[in-house]
């Protein structure tokens, strides 16, 4: 097993982007509640809400970085990082509740009863103001995905939907919904002015809440699984699966489970079929250096189990006759029943998408563009190393589409 210590950069990062993200939304939310109860406007008062609940959420996060940086214990052999995939859900049930919720009732009772609307001009200067402030935490957010998006050789969009990061995609959908809210509630006043309906002002309202809605809904989803147990992506896997069978003394991998310990940190357990004559001090030695290699290649990994695991043609020949001679108990791939666990040979790649050599990321190395692993030059993927694919076993987990990249991304 390896232990290894998470970097510190990019929770530092994290932290950095949280906290000016809370304090930027602080004084928003109190300039907008003046400007609301100043003008009457709903649409004004949603935004308070919206930026009262960036506020409250942004509050979470930080806990939730600091929590997911604390170090193993004898009580937590794994660490704390799901402890920030909870408090990021935290945060988000706090945008659904306090924004959303709020901001959609508003708008309905707006549209309802009516509301008597005064004094537009200061509505209009404090969006202004909040537009300006909301871009300074919404452009330092977008410098943190670039640079990390930079470091894995990705794209910022594809970064930011996959990066198991949540405090950093939770700062950029909330700043990009408080964006465009601020143009919605001013297209709310501006609807009133014209019309002298206050229709458009509430409509306004609703539909600041239905962004909010959908990005808290987006954000729960994401944090929920990750919190019970979300595999590492397909991309990674395939890698990591290649990296083992590449090995000489390996016969088969007959199982790998990945599993997402926090952000950046990836837990791998495989079953390893090994060749007959690796046993001993040889087999330790291999199991080893197995180990450093996948940690080495693959800093989201911290921890490795591996296990010697009798393969498929290792359980056929201990069948013997007996197991031959049974059709309906035969071995998978040989025609006979798929059992779950079992490498499947034939019709691996079939069942879980990640064994076939076919479906190996196109660009090879973790996240590099090219046929290798900038980091290590060792090819990238089963295209790149000549894998059989009679080693390959069953990955579990793998069932999403590929994420282009060896990075722990969801």
């Amino acid at each position: 097993m390896s232990d290894k210590a998470a970097e510190p950069g990019s929770g530092q990062e994290s932290l950095l982007t949280v906290a000016v993200a809370a304090g930027i939304n602080l004084v928003i939310a109190i300039a907008k509640m003046v400007a609301g109860l100043i003008s009457g406007s709903s649409a004004m008062l949603s935004e308070a809400a919206h930026s009262g609940a960036d506020t409250v959420t942004e509050v979470l996060l930080l806990i939730a970085v600091r929590r997911s940086g604390h170090p193993a214990d004898r009580r937590h052999p794994f660490g704390y990082g799901k402890a920030g995939f909870f408090w990021a859900l935290m945060a988000a049930g706090a945008t659904l509740l306090i924004g959303a919720g709020f901001s959609i009732t508003h708008g309905v009772q707006t549209i309802l009863q009516g509301e008597d609307l005064s004094d537009l001009g200061v509505s209009y200067i404090v969006l202004a103001i909040a537009f300006l402030l909301e871009s300074i935490s919404f452009l330092r957010a977008v410098h943190q995905v670039r640079e990390e998006a930079d470091r894995w050789n990705v794209s910022p969009q594809r970064y930011v939907v996959h990066t198991t990061d949540t405090a950093v995609k939770a700062v950029v959908f909330e700043d990009a919904a408080a964006l465009a809210g601020i143009g919605i509630a001013a297209l709310g006043l501006l609807g009133f002015q014209l019309t002298g309906s206050p229709v458009w002002d509430g409509l306004a309202s609703i539909v600041i809440g239905l962004l909010l809605l959908g990005v808290a809904l987006h954000l729960i989803r994401a944090n929920v699984s990750l919190l019970i147990g979300q595999a590492a992506p397909p991309s990674l896997q395939r890698e990591v699966l290649a990296e083992i069978v590449a090995r000489s003394e390996v016969s088969e991998v007959v199982e790998l489970l990945t599993m997402m310990l926090g952000p950046d940190d990836v837990l791998v357990a495989a079953k390893i079929d090994f060749v007959d004559d690796c046993t001993g001090d040889r087999l330790e030695q291999v199991a080893d250096e197995i180990e450093h290699r996948l940690v080495e290649r693959f800093p989201g990994i911290s921890h490795v189990f591996l296990d010697p695991t009798p393969g498929y043609e290792a359980r056929r020949r201990s069948a013997g006759p007996l197991g031959e001679s049974r059709g309906e108990n035969d071995l998978p791939g040989e025609g006979g029943t798929d059992q779950p666990g079992a490498p499947g040979v034939g019709d691996a790649g079939e069942r879980s998408g990640a064994s076939g050599v076919g479906d190996a990321d196109e660009r090879g190395g973790a996240l590099s563009e090219e046929g290798t692993d900038e980091r290590s030059g060792a090819p990238g993927g089963p295209s790149g190393s000549g894998v059989d694919p009679a080693q390959l076993g069953r990955v579990v987990g793998d069932r999403g589409r590929d994420d282009g990249s060896g990075r722990p991304f969801q």
